[in-house]
């Protein structure tokens, strides 16, 4: 099967240094393309720097709702010039509610410059969202989103949200953490995801699957992306679909979302 990771974080530090090492442990798992997330200015350079050096990573750059008070003042117009360089998604940005100690001001207003970014570029983007999702849904319908939608990073929000988000463009990511016990009530909410707009991730090197799932440990606790194979194979358990078909669909919604 071809397999495609729309979110993880390659660039993170946690990781080992042997990037190429990893990257082939995935290509040997089945993983065809993913997609990096920068998440804060200081890492968007090695985000740039692993999609020049690796064809598998597609580049998203954007600036995370957890480092918005530390953003420079000339924030906005370094992503721009990035995006000039890399014409290929914005993210991953959002509003956050959940972190202790996280002001909230101005995370709406970072926010929706991004979000009007990738629209005016014609660009994906991809959007983290935890303890705020009736403000996202209104800021979503009061302002303009990418034509090609925009991808809701590890759905965490509530089922009756699912129709009226899709209606405006959402695609929905599907993370391995999804396959603990205590996150069923998730499945349940997928079940309702339309089948064209269903992704699947690894968040890499967070949200670690259940470790008896695990096929490619890395310890203290963090997730590799050649887990990705494992993150299908849970996702289609919970939908209730054949292996073979989900990857089938994944694909085919990956590529319409983040292009060719």
């Amino acid at each position: 099967m071809r397999l495609f990771d729309a979110h993880n974080h390659l660039q993170d530090n946690r990781f080992p240094d042997d990037t190429a090492s990893m990257l082939a442990e995935c290509t040997e798992a089945g993983l065809v393309r993913m997609v990096v997330n920068g998440t804060r200015e200081s890492d968007w350079d090695m985000v740039a720097q692993l999609a020049g050096q690796h064809p598998q990573v597609i580049p998203s750059f954007g600036l995370h709702p957890w480092f918005v008070p530390e953003r420079s003042t000339d924030w906005l117009s370094r992503l721009e010039q990035l995006l000039d360089a890399w014409p290929s998604a914005v993210g991953e940005i959002g509003l956050d509610r959940w972190k202790p100690g996280l002001p909230y001001d101005e995370q709406e207003e970072v926010f929706l410059a991004q979000l009007s970014l990738a629209a005016r570029r014609y660009l994906p983007v991809s959007i983290h969202c935890l303890k705020s999702w009736g403000r996202l849904l209104e800021l979503l319908r009061e302002n303009r989103t990418p034509d090609r939608g925009f991808l809701l990073h590890s759905y965490g929000g509530p089922a009756e949200m699912v129709e009226p988000l899709a209606k405006l463009g959402a695609y929905f990511g599907f993370p391995g953490y999804f396959a603990h016990e205590r996150k069923k009530r998730q499945h349940e909410v997928f079940r309702r995801v339309p089948a064209d707009r269903l992704l699947i991730e690894t968040d890499a090197p967070d949200q670690t699957l259940p470790e008896n799932r695990v096929t490619h440990p890395l310890g203290q606790g963090l997730n590799h992306p050649a887990n990705i194979a494992a993150v299908y194979e849970a996702a289609a358990e919970a939908l209730g679909q054949a292996p073979e078909s989900l990857a089938e669909q994944a694909e085919e919604n990956f590529l319409r979302f983040f292009g060719e």
